[in-house]
């Protein structure tokens, strides 16, 4: 999968320029209302990915190429596109504002909204969600950026992808979906996310391997990696500051995790100013949907325990 890698100086040189040039446009989607959802969005997705079921087939992507909704969802926005199997984008890439408060009701309210256009587009066969928090079994079991209460165990994945047709659905941390795109398969490899909060994954000789929350690791003064580097105390802190605190983090992780590389990403990452290490590289934020593409690799999945055949070492994987 090709990947996008920019290294800081150009991140931060050309950010301006590079939201003026950027061929993405943002869809500008009002948050659906549930009763909104229920009497057009919802019926819209239905029918536009069941079309194909009305001939009793199942929705077949164009010119043979696969084509996947990848969701990422964010803090403060939700994303999504059309990929290909190869995490390649085949529309545009749309995002909204994440509402708040957000119920998991009013998030796949909006996230129903959100993809309407893209399933006219391109009828999806299967969808990928990056979601900010505890994912195992394709269930939500935090979510700091939403306030945790009422979103314990909640079967996220299957409420969205049964709103749009049933769809095949696989739901893991955002990090980890944002690490699929940019890692190099060699070696123990780190991803730290910037954005609302700190995300983090780890991967081995490409390989997902268990999650493990360090943004709410307390790294300072009984604050935590969210609080310390995160969007808020960004602002808080001012930009000078939140550098030296990134720099910080950088040189703990790397005394913690012995990682051979370590990406970061997030839309934060094109704010860091100070001279990386040589094993340190910034990737694009596009990462978090093109990442979608690697949730369909069974053997790269093996330890998010959403395919436990593979764990079990039975069953026959191509």
């Amino acid at each position: 999968m090709a990947t996008r890698k920019t290294n800081v100086k150009a991140s931060v040189k050309n950010s301006a320029a590079g939201a003026a040039k950027s061929p993405v446009k943002r869809a500008i989607v009002k948050p659906a209302t549930k009763s909104a959802a229920k009497s057009g969005a919802g019926r819209g997705a239905k029918a536009s990915v069941k079309s194909a079921a009305k001939r009793g087939a199942k929705p077949v992507a164009k010119h043979g190429v696969e084509q996947i909704l990848a969701i990422d969802v964010g803090g403060t926005g939700l994303k999504a596109a059309i990929i290909d199997a190869h995490g390649k984008m085949l529309t545009d890439r749309l995002r909204v504002a994440t509402p708040h408060p957000c119920t998991p009701e009013q998030l796949v309210d909006t996230l129903v909204q959100l993809v309407q256009p893209l399933l006219a587009e391109h009828p999806p066969t299967r969808i990928s969600i990056g979601f900010p928090g505890v994912v195992r079994n394709n269930r939500v079991l935090t979510a700091p950026h939403f306030g945790n209460e009422g979103w314990h165990d909640i079967p996220l994945a299957e409420s969205l992808a049964t709103r749009l047709g049933g769809l095949p659905v696989r739901m893991i941390n955002d990090a980890e979906v944002q690490g699929f795109a940019v890692i190099e398969g060699h070696g123990i490899e780190f991803v730290l996310t910037l954005g609302t909060g700190a995300g983090t994954a780890l991967f081995r000789d490409g390989e997902l391997m268990p999650h493990l929350e360090l943004a709410h690791h307390p790294v300072s003064k009984n604050r935590a990696y969210d609080e310390y580097i995160g969007d808020a105390a960004r602002m808080k802190a001012g930009n000078k500051r939140w550098n030296r605190r990134v720099e910080k983090v950088i040189g703990i992780l790397a005394s913690l995790v012995n990682y051979d590389k370590l990406w970061i990403g997030g839309g934060n990452a094109a704010r860091l100013t100070f001279k990386l290490p040589d094993n340190v590289a910034v990737v694009s934020n596009d990462a978090g949907i093109e990442g979608g593409a690697k949730l369909w690799h069974p053997r790269s999945l093996r330890e998010t325990r959403q395919l436990p055949e593979a764990t079990q070492r039975t069953g026959v994987f191509k």
